[in-house]
């Protein structure tokens, strides 16, 4: 079996009991759950929902509920007062912490996590499964900890709010105030809840499955492209991929500090899905829409045959008015486009 291929697993029920609170239910203990039932030691164990510390007691392991963080108990609630667990120091080339608190889902993967992802990817080698695991929490279970523990999304006021995430979708399968069925009954709180558990399962399992099917193929191939920038152009400032579509942003950054790359990379070639090659700006790490170096001015907007005039290169096609992106129908084009965005910076 390939690296990369999820394997199926067994559906062999557990006869070990997972606890957590009842009533009104968050994302957090809803993907929490999910992920200790992905486990065999409590694949697909029956969950009790309850407040009550003698029903709790029963349990096997008890999450978000119980006012204890025990990892030897398998007691993983997060709402002590001196409660202060992060996922680690903080994400590489920052100087600050993690900006939140773990919550019940943050305390189940922390301790579990990895044994979830080998689950899923038996194969993985030890370097990939770190990489799948902090990249995970980074791109799902961070915001689902930040959101539960109450950590604003940004310092200044938000120009729009986003009710389409994970936690909002959750939030909206609690039964309202006054909701009845057809017959006049009230939703069932526990059956909502192993809903919005199976809607986190599907979300983490997407992300998972693009990190690992996706993404780590992708970040060989960007490295090789990296190790070969010499190759592409005497600058080092501009790779070639081999292909259109694959993701290579994050990984480029990890990887230019990883090979000590300077100077940084400020273009990116590779081919659309027309077969037209792109020249495409780095942007600064950490910005969505500054780049390193832009292609120039006087290139921006202007299409075809005027672009070509504008350039002296021929098969330019087009150059975004941001100045971010350019096409060429060549690739000798698209690095020529490249090399003269580099001289004219000089």
């Amino acid at each position: 079996m390939s690296d990369f291929k999820r394997a199926k697993l067994n559906d062999s029920v557990s006869t070990n009991v997972i606890g957590t609170h009842s009533g009104s239910f968050q994302a957090d203990e809803a993907m929490g759950c999910f992920l200790l039932r992905q486990l065999p030691e409590y694949r697909l164990s029956k969950i009790v929902r309850s407040r009550d510390k003698e029903v709790l007691e029963t349990c096997d392991i008890v999450i978000d509920v119980g006012g204890i963080y025990d990892h030897e108990k398998k007691r993983y609630d997060h709402h002590q007062r001196d409660y202060d667990e992060r996922f680690d120091a903080g994400k590489k080339d920052s100087t600050n912490g993690r900006c939140t608190k773990l919550s019940a889902s943050g305390l189940v993967y922390r301790h579990y996590g990895k044994e979830v992802i080998k689950a899923h990817y038996p194969n993985l080698s030890d370097d990939h499964l770190d990489l799948v695991y902090v990249k995970l929490y980074d791109s799902l279970l961070e915001a689902l900890d930040a959101i539960d523990t109450g950590v604003e999304i940004s310092t200044t006021e938000l120009v729009y709010k986003d009710t389409t995430g994970l936690s909002s979708r959750v939030g909206r399968l609690n039964p309202r105030w006054n909701e009845v069925d057809e017959n006049g009954k009230e939703p069932i709180y526990d059956e909502r809840f192993m809903e919005a558990s199976n809607i986190c399962g599907e979300e983490f399992l997407s992300v998972l499955t693009k990190i690992v099917e996706s993404d780590l193929p992708a970040r060989e191939v960007v490295e090789q492209a990296v190790l070969n920038r010499l190759e592409t152009d005497g600058s080092g400032e501009i790779i070639s991929l081999p292909t259109g579509g694959l993701p290579w942003k994050g990984h480029l950054y990890e990887l230019e500090k990883l090979h000590k790359v300077e100077p940084l990379i400020k273009f990116v070639l590779y081919t659309d899905q027309g077969g037209m090659w792109r020249v495409q700006a780095v942007t600064v790490k950490g910005k969505a829409f500054e780049n390193r170096l832009s292609l120039p001015e006087d290139w921006r907007g202007v299409r075809d045959e005027d672009l070509e005039k504008v350039t002296n290169i021929k098969g330019s096609r087009f150059v975004h008015t941001a100045g971010f992106i350019g096409g060429n129908t060549y690739y000798e084009g698209a690095l020529e486009m490249a090399k003269v965005a580099l001289q004219t910076s000089k």
